[in-house]
């Protein structure tokens, strides 16, 4: 499978239920599909309405979608710039050892390149050892200092009072 041409392009209105379906395939490799709130009609406002924050490109083979990255602009205080911050990164399981995760994470670099972004960043599950020997063998630095925290739901309603 490796022969095989990979092109990246940005996500179009046209890919919302591949994406719904990358992110639900996703969230069940994960073993979060119970997290999913996620709705066709809430990734075409946020994706393709007329001002999007966050921003979707699609790896096909053959005209077929494989894959998805999804990624917003974040900022660095330190650098003084921007960078992109990649949420998901999902392949599907037939198309994995393609390429098409690189192609993915390749585009975004080249992104960041072009638009003289600071960074790449992205985060994943301790337990998912497939994605973290890909990320070293790309020379991702592991952020072990750094924990991520989160408020939702209730906690961040009581916050918002």
């Amino acid at each position: 499978m490796p022969s095989e041409a990979i092109h990246v392009r940005p996500a179009g209105p046209g890919d919302l239920a591949s994406i719904h379906r990358f992110i639900l395939d996703l969230a069940a490799y994960e073993r979060l599909s119970h997290e999913v709130d996620a709705t066709r009609e809430g990734l075409a406002r946020d994706l393709f309405g007329p001002s999007p924050r966050v921003f979707c490109d699609i790896a096909g083979i053959d005209g077929e979608p494989v894959g998805f990255a999804l990624w917003f602009y974040n900022y660095s205080t330190f650098r003084g710039r921007h960078g992109i911050w990649l949420e998901d990164l999902f392949v599907r399981p037939e198309h994995r050892g393609a390429g098409a995760g690189l192609a993915l994470l390749k585009a975004l670099a080249r992104r960041c390149r072009e638009e003289g972004l600071a960074r790449l960043e992205w985060s994943v599950l301790d337990w998912n050892a497939p994605a973290i020997g890909f990320y070293d063998s790309l020379g991702a630095l592991a952020m072990d200092d750094w924990t991520t925290r989160r408020l939702t739901d209730d906690a961040l309603e009581a916050l918002a009072r």
